[in-house]
Formats: structure tokens, sequence, C-alpha cells
């Protein structure tokens, strides 16, 4: 500005646009001009209770690059450190832009391309489902031991699947290698991995899959009343939602096919 250059012509020497800088000259001019410290001082007090999130240190930022590389969940992250999620995902993804891999680390890496045809069930329906609705209210607070949520992990091609269970108060969790997603071989594989603890498992929650199609099965040989979420309410079995994302990290479609065709899980 001294040199009596226009907006333009400082854009132009900065690297920014010619809006910015007109606006940061009309926003931080006094009454004896445009001044430096006049403009940072009036820039600090806007900054007060701004929707802006304020700049992240340095220290923290590393901080929570190591416990990224190291898998830990945004959830555990913020909850150390002083970081948003939001913030974290903008840094991972600069990160990637220019070539990083902390990427990698994310639990889901993929844009979701799934249709959930506007919530209109395709294929038949579980006999008997007892729906969530039913399930008493107190299971809610996650308070009383004993009650659980259920899914499978599907391999590539449909071959292979991991059962899984997660009990809702503590998130402990017990996986059933099944060669094929049946119902008599998923409430096989159930039965036999729940029945020496049935008196822990009071209520199980299930995911609409058809391979749950035998729960009265199971209820019969565990005790335990089975219950069925809503159909695309994959919030309402969080549990079980959370720990099936952190398992497909480490074991994914390819792995369930190619490996544990050989190889049992404990």
């Amino acid at each position: 500005m001294k040199e009596g250059l226009n907006c333009t012509q400082i854009a132009n020497n900065l690297d920014r646009s010619k809006s910015t800088i007109s606006r940061e000259i009309r926003g931080n001019k006094g009454g004896r001009g445009y001044r430096p410290k006049q403009a940072d001082r009036l820039a600090e007090k806007r900054s007060v209770g701004s929707r802006n999130p304020r700049r992240i240190e340095p220290d923290v930022l590393k901080a929570a690059f190591e416990r990224i590389s190291e898998q830990l969940s945004h959830e555990q992250i913020t909850a150390e450190l002083p970081i948003s999620h939001e913030t974290l995902y903008q840094h991972m993804y600069a990160d990637k832009a220019a070539g990083g891999a902390l990427w990698k680390n994310l639990r889901c890496q993929k844009k979701r391309k799934k249709k959930y045809a506007s919530g209109v069930a395709r294929r038949g329906q579980i006999v008997n489902r007892r729906p969530i609705s039913e399930r008493p209210a107190d299971i809610e607070t996650r308070r009383i031991v004993g009650h659980w949520e259920g899914n499978t992990l599907i391999g590539a091609r449909h071959k292979q699947a991991i059962v899984t269970l997660v009990k809702r108060r503590s998130g402990y969790a017990r996986l059933m290698k099944v060669s094929h997603t049946t119902s008599k071989k998923v409430a096989d594989a159930v039965i036999k991995k729940m029945r020496s603890i049935n008196a822990r498992v009071k209520t199980i929650t299930f995911d609409n899959g058809k391979e749950f199609a035998e729960h009265a099965r199971i209820y019969e040989a565990l005790g335990s009343t089975t219950y069925f979420a809503d159909l695309f309410s994959s919030w309402q079995r969080g549990s079980n939602e959370n720990f099936n994302g952190l398992l497909r990290q480490y074991i994914t479609k390819k792995d369930l096919y190619q490996q544990l065709r050989t190889r049992s899980l404990k």
C-alpha cells in the first residue's frame, strides 16, 4: 500500500484473491488508514467467541498423528487431546493429498456406495421376528450385564464369514467362523460358542440379515431373548457396528476368502 499498489496488484504479489485483500483493508482500517498492529488487534478482538476453530498447537497435532499411526480411533484421540474430529479429518486428508499415508489408518477408507432401497426390504421376512421396540427400555442404559448385539462379517464372493457378538456393557466380544452364512450354520455356531456362558446371555439384538432366521432355535438353546433392530438402523446396534469396523480394519473381505479357509478363529 505504501508503494501505491492497488488491490489487484497486491493480490497478485501475495498470491491471494483480490477480494481477500479488499476485505482485509476495508475491515481493519482505522482513522489513520490501514496499520498492521491495529489490524492484528482488531482481528484478535473479533476472534473471541468466533465460530472459526482456534489454531491447533504443533505439539498437539504431532501427538494426534502419532496416535493415528498407532491406529487409535478418533474417539480415543479426541478424548485425550484438545482437538476435534473434524480437525483430525481435515489434517489427515490434507496429508493424503500431499502423498502421506495417515489415511490408511482410518477404520473406513472408502466412501459408502451402498444403496438402501429407500428403506424397503427386498428379501423375505424373518419369521416371528421380535422388534427392538419390544426390548425393555432399561437395556438402553448399558448398566445391566448380559445383553449382546450380533451381526456377520462377510468375505469376498460371499465365501466364509465371521459371526460377531458384542456385549453392550463392556464391549467384550466373541467371534465365530462359518463356512457359509446359512441360517443353520450361523445358529449352530452361536449356540456352540455361547452355550458355556448362557447364564450371562440374557438378550441378543441381531441385524436383519436372513442368516439369523433361526433365532428361535438360539433362543431355545441359550434361554436368551432375541430381538431385531429396525431395518437400515445400524446405530441401534452401535457397539456391534463399531466393533465390526475395528475388526474389518485388520480382517478384510479378501482375508476372509483367502486365509480363513484353512485357519480357525479362537
